[in-house]
């Protein structure tokens, strides 16, 4: 049932869905459309929320936030050691499906750690996959790799590079995103109450192990129709060339061990002086990007190796640079109108502890298709959901996680996230949101499930 449910669901997406920029173009209009019907046909007003620096280019200071996360976390994938592991899992499966599982269990498990290396070792290892399946003759279908390569951004946002989680941890930032009154009543919420609540490692733990069988079960039979590997296009990698040996002072420079160190070792002592100070409770964005910046430069061991791994990595930003604004402009229609109030706060309208719950995190589902930042997403629905928490007496701490799932869940839906590894195993958005949409009907009702049970 699930193979005909994600079979049916894949014709469907690849002949309806559009390129992620013209999905953003599309999803603006159609924001400012429930904008004017909120603000009574107030064009000047909507405009004005569209291009007000809350708006427009409100995102930028998040945008290369995240295009540091991108960017170091595919710097540290493409390393000579990960890429040596991942030679090494691709070769491991010995049946179509067992290929599909392993993908996603790494995608998933990797998610944990940080979104932005999941992406891109979710996307190298089903690209390598692919290519070793080929060469073995296993017959795999590669958008359905491709597809389990990414389900680690439906897992993200309960690890440790959770936007939502990590920005409350601090009274500095509850004040910057909270009203004064809620923000002086509201304790910082440690990590214990959400990225490793209970409910969290529950969660967290039934993603990784139904996940992958997921991906088995949908995981084409002998007799259907597949689209393998060298279908594509994508380029047949070739070693890399020996570098020329350093005669100049500058070339030495850039190959030499000890100038890495002289980056690392100060970096390195950072991270011990922060975590000695806040601990894992306290973990923020910034120290995540340290920490990915710091082992980056360690497994790359040269300057010019880790610049280059970079520059490779900012490939994958172009996505993120151009639709960035586009989505800081839909941020900014549905704060500055009200419109994300009147949705978000719907969720608030139910008075039990546990329908609440449900009612946020479909509610961020929701809001996640028009503003997918996950980072974005907590601006505009978390001071909305702390304070219907606070009134109702819902736990502060799943009352985040709510939100953190939301966001994460239909980001099987949403495109946007995906430009990286789409760009690095050649396929389109559309060959793979037939599955991915049929894992995401799946996993919300564990999701829902966690919240009622757990919450």
């Amino acid at each position: 049932m699930i193979r005909r449910l994600g079979a049916r669901l894949e014709r469907l997406f690849r002949a309806a869905t559009p390129d992620p920029f013209v999905l953003a173009i599309l999803l603006t209009a159609l924001t400012g459309a429930l904008a004017l019907l909120k603000t009574s046909g107030d064009l000047p007003a909507v405009v004005a929320a569209w291009q007000s620096p809350k708006g427009f280019w409100g995102l930028l200071e998040f945008a290369m936030q995240m295009c540091l996360v991108l960017v170091t976390g595919h710097a540290l994938a493409s390393a000579p050691a990960v890429r040596t592991v991942i030679a090494r899992l691709v070769d491991l499966p010995r049946s179509p499906g067992g290929a599909g599982a392993l993908v996603a269990a790494v995608s998933v498990a990797t998610s944990f750690l940080n979104w932005g290396l999941a992406l891109i070792v979710g996307a190298l290892l089903a690209r390598e996959m692919g290519r070793s399946c080929q060469r073995r003759g296993i017959r795999v279908h590669y958008p359905l790799l491709v597809a389990a390569g990414y389900t680690g951004l439906m897992t993200w946002h309960g690890g440790f590079s959770g936007s939502a989680p990590l920005k409350v941890t601090t009274a500095a930032d509850l004040a910057k995103m909270l009203p004064e009154a809620l923000a002086a009543r509201t304790a910082p919420i440690s990590l214990f109450e959400t990225i490793l609540s209970p409910l969290n490692l529950v969660v967290g733990v039934g993603l990784l192990i139904g996940v992958p069988l997921l991906v088995w079960a949908l995981t084409p039979g002998a007799a259907d129709d597949v689209s393998g590997f060298s279908e594509f296009g994508v380029a047949q990698e070739t070693p890399a060339p020996t570098a020329a040996p350093a005669t100049t002072f500058s070339e030495r420079l850039e190959v030499s061990r000890l100038v890495t160190a002289t980056l690392a070792v100060p970096l390195a002592v950072a991270l011990f002086l922060y975590f000695r100070a806040n601990g894992v409770a306290r973990l923020d964005p910034n120290a995540v990007n340290l920490t990915l910046l710091t082992v980056g430069l360690v497994a790359h061991r040269t300057p010019r190796a880790y610049g280059e791994a970079v520059a490779e990595g900012v490939k994958g930003c172009a996505g993120i640079i151009l639709q960035f604004p586009l989505y800081g402009g839909i941020l900014g229609m549905m704060v500055g109108t009200g419109l994300a109030k009147t949705l978000a706060g719907w969720a608030a309208a139910t008075g039990s502890e546990s329908g609440y719950l449900v009612l946020t995190f479909f509610s961020a589902g929701a809001l996640n298709l028009f503003v997918p930042s996950g980072g974005g997403q907590w601006a505009v629905q978390g001071p909305i959901a702390l304070e219907a928490a606070t009134q109702l007496g819902v736990p502060l701490g799943s009352a985040v996680m709510a939100v953190a799932y939301g966001d994460q869940w239909t980001n099987m839906l949403q495109p946007f996230w995906a430009l990286p590894l789409l760009g690095i195993t050649g396929v389109r958005a559309r060959d793979i949101m037939g599955y991915t949409a049929t894992i995401m009907l799946v996993s919300g009702l564990w999701f829902v499930t966690g919240l009622v049970v757990l919450g």
